[in-house]
Formats: C-alpha cells, sequence, structure tokens
C-alpha cells in the first residue's frame, strides 16, 4: 500500500483527531490512530472509549489497507516537517515508510483487530445547528456543571428538546443555568446529558458553517465539516431542574454588570478560605457589596449605585460563583430576581435601548444562585 499526501494538509487532518488520543491509559492500543484506506479515502479515527473522533480526506492510493499506527509519534513527525510533498507506504517488516526528496524514516505499525470499534450512532432524527451558536450555548451553561462524582448526571450538560426550543442546562446545586436556543424548535421533548470532557474538546473543534447532531440512547454525534465527534452519553435521570426555580421572586435589583463584576473581582481578594463569601446590602438606591477574611483580619466595602424596587435585605452568596455568573452575561445591566436572603435568586440580563445592547432575539438566559448563610 502507498498514498501520496501533503505534509501540511496531513497534520491539518491529525491534527483534528488527536484530541481524542488519551494521554494516559491502561490501554496501549488507544495510543494509536486507526488508519483506514478505502477507494482514495484515508480516514483516520481515534477514541478513549468515551470519546471519539474521525475525518477522511482523499489521497492518491494504490490499494486499500487498515492498520494502527502510535499517534504521537506520527504527529510529531509531520508536525516537524516543511511543507513538502511526503510518499507513505508499508514494508515487509510492517513499518510504515514516510518518504520525502529529502530523507526516509520509518514507523511500526499494527494490525487493527485489537483497536475497539467506533460507535455509529443512527442518522435518522437530524438536528442541525449553526456552530457558533452551538458553542454559546455550551458556554454559557457548562461552568455551571458540578465537579463531584456523586451525582453524575450533574458533570455533564443537558440537551433538553422542548416545544420552545432547545434548552441546555447546567448546574452543581448551588447554581443553575438555562440557556434556550428558540431556533431549534421540536413536537417532542427528549434529554440527553453530554459529558464535561466531551463539551470541554468539542467547543474547541468547532469552527465555522452548521453541525449536524445525531443522537441515541447511548451516544451523540457531531458532524461539523469533515470532522465527527461522538461521545458517550451520561445514562442518568437529569435532576428535575424546573421546580427549584422560583415564580415569585417579587423584589428587583438592577445594577451596571461591569461595575459590579469589578467590584466583584476584587472582594475576591478579601473573601475568607473558608466562606469564599461576599455580602449584598441593598436599598432603594445603594448596593454596598462587602467581604472579609477572618483568618487574616481584612475587609473590603464598596458602595454601587442601583435600581431596587422592594424591602432593604442583606443577603450573601460565593463570591466565586458570583464572579462566574457576571463574567457569562453580556448586557450593560445585570437584574437580580430576589425574594428573601434564604430563597434562590434568578440572575438575568438586563439590555438597554442601544442598538448594541439589545437582547438576541432568538436566545433567553436563565441564572440561578442560592444564597449562602452570613457571618454573624
Amino acid at each position: 500500500m502507498e498514498f501520496k499526501i501533503n505534509s501540511k494538509s496531513f497534520d491539518k487532518l491529525l491534527s483534528k483527531v488527536i484530541p481524542a488520543v488519551p494521554s494516559r491509559t491502561p490501554m496501549a492500543v488507544l495510543e494509536n490512530f486507526l488508519f483506514e484506506i478505502k477507494d482514495g479515502l484515508l480516514t483516520v479515527c481515534a477514541t478513549d472509549l468515551e470519546i471519539s473522533l474521525r475525518s477522511s480526506q482523499n489521497v492518491a492510493a494504490d490499494s486499500n489497507a487498515k492498520m494502527v499506527v502510535p499517534a504521537k509519534l506520527l504527529h510529531d513527525i509531520i508536525r516537524a516537517l516543511p511543507d513538502i510533498q511526503l510518499s507513505v507506504a508499508t514494508d515487509s517488516n510492517s513499518r510504515l515508510k514516510l518518504t520525502t526528496d529529502k530523507g526516509v524514516y520509518h514507523i511500526s505499525y499494527f494490525s487493527p483487530e485489537d483497536f475497539p470499534e467506533i460507535p455509529t450512532v443512527s442518522r435518522d432524527k437530524e438536528i442541525v445547528i449553526a456552530s457558533d451558536d452551538l458553542k454559546r450555548a455550551f458556554d454559557k451553561t457548562s461552568f455551571a456543571m458540578s465537579k463531584e462524582d456523586m451525582r453524575p448526571a450533574m458533570t455533564g450538560t443537558l440537551l433538553e428538546f422542548a416545544k420552545d426550543g432547545l434548552r441546555f442546562v447546567a448546574t452543581d446545586g448551588h447554581r443553575l443555568v438555562k440557556y434556550v436556543n428558540k431556533l431549534i424548535l421540536t413536537d417532542y421533548t427528549e434529554q440527553y446529558i453530554i459529558p464535561e470532557r466531551a463539551i470541554s474538546v468539542l467547543s474547541k473543534l468547532l469552527g465555522g458553517g452548521d453541525v449536524k447532531i445525531y443522537l441515541s440512547k447511548t451516544h451523540a454525534s457531531f458532524i461539523s465539516g469533515d470532522i465527527e465527534f461522538i461521545t458517550r452519553l451520561i445514562g442518568e435521570k437529569y435532576p428535575a431542574y424546573n421546580s427549584v426555580i422560583p415564580l415569585e421572586n417579587e423584589n428587583l435589583l438592577t445594577v451596571d454588570r461591569s461595575e459590579l463584576l469589578s467590584t466583584v473581582k476584587r472582594m475576591l481578594i478579601f473573601s475568607s478560605g473558608t466562606s469564599k463569601q461576599v455580602k449584598f446590602s441593598i436599598s432603594s438606591n445603594n448596593l454596598e457589596v462587602s467581604s472579609e477574611n477572618i483568618d487574616t483580619g481584612s475587609n473590603a466595602v464598596e458602595t454601587i449605585k442601583c435600581d431596587y424596587s422592594g424591602e432593604a435585605m442583606d443577603i450573601g452568596f460565593n463570591t466565586a460563583y458570583v464572579n462566574d455568573i457576571l463574567s457569562h452575561l453580556d448586557s450593560s445591566k445585570v437584574v437580580f430576581k430576589l425574594h428573601s436572603p434564604t430563597k434562590a435568586c434568578i440572575i438575568e440580563s438586563g439590555y438597554t435601548d442601544n442598538n448594541s445592547d439589545k437582547a438576541p432575539e432568538n436566545e433567553e438566559v436563565t441564572m440561578l444562585l442560592m444564597p449562602v448563610r452570613l457571618n454573624n
């Protein structure tokens, strides 16, 4: 078997697939690429058994072949070559012979029989979404996923198909984010949970154009351009998140988002290592933000102008969680919908009438944050 390919084109192909190659694994076969050449089409696959990547390119090949090749070694060699034409051939000693006009390189290859089968996902049901929209949805929600393995469902992001659009939901029990893409409308309700690692890898792969999504009970497939990304789904039931979103938070606090975010970042410096607490003291037109580190005897207080309708209130939050939420909103204003110091708070964008600060028509973002008990 022999095929010819440009080195930079080859590097680009391998770079798309190598994120699925595990850096450490007890299964040595997973440290390889699966190569398949069929009718002039070179397909390269990789998997860590949780996620898989597949990409293809037409090549000038003289026969069909299938083999596994050490991924990192091959990728490092191809990446180190200049922009040059490359010949790749097999020899009688189970080695790949890479030939350029300046050198020859040999790499062992192996039988593909021990390489795990890449999952196939039925294409009976197809969802198409712009890659920028999918990346935005993941960016807006994934930060709220749980890091605790005690509740596996919460370590991923929920994709829920509903009549109001495609919902993306993430929660760790202390904060919750619901993002709705209103362009993806279905007449059915189904839920799928995408693992954190899959979202991390997929977000980096997404470029322009559309993404085609296919789903089964166990796996999801995302096809963008010439890349197919397949992930195992989390096979757990997602918590009934709608039941924790309060419906009657009548006290509304509106404040400049960037000003509050800047203040909260400074409060992070003073948050105690144990409580990580920031205190909001809210009155009709003033928001006093304070934090203290009991261990070091340091504290900070800042006052921000605000609009507030409701009874004066002192409420505490985890400083890092407030920082995360404010960092993932886009608007110039932010609205805190409050009920009491012990009830969940809803945080939403507060858009103005400026053309540059209008609410996106086809999305809806709701963030929820649980308060913390204030230190006496």
